[in-house]
């Protein structure tokens, strides 16, 4: 049986708390992509961020979702909106997962 990680972050998003802010530049750096392609994907959707004073903000959590984006797109060749509904679906079932384990350590197993 497979072993999955506990945590639904990266080793990155772990060094960055969630009060954390990163800039267009900063998030582009850490997912090894060009600011066009952060760009983009904030236009379609894919990314979210806050926009203030003509300057974008990016939480840890952007940073763990626009890294899996990266890595889906050029792993497996992957259209944008492709490799989004997968990040979805990848941080959906982290998340079922996470609630399964608080629902069993509540019942004591």
């Amino acid at each position: 049986m497979a072993t999955h990680a506990p945590s639904p972050r990266s080793a990155l998003a772990e060094l960055l708390d969630e009060q954390t802010r990163l800039t267009l530049d900063d998030l582009a750096r850490a997912c090894c992509m060009e600011r066009g392609w952060v760009t983009e994907r904030l236009e379609a959707g894919l990314l979210h961020g806050e926009h203030a004073e003509g300057r974008w903000q990016f939480s840890a959590t952007t940073v763990v979702r626009a890294r899996r984006l990266a890595r889906l797109e050029s792993t497996f060749d992957a259209d944008p909106q492709l490799a989004g509904l997968t990040t979805d679906l990848i941080e959906e079932v982290t998340a079922l997962r996470q609630r399964l384990r608080q629902l069993e350590a509540l019942l004591g197993r």
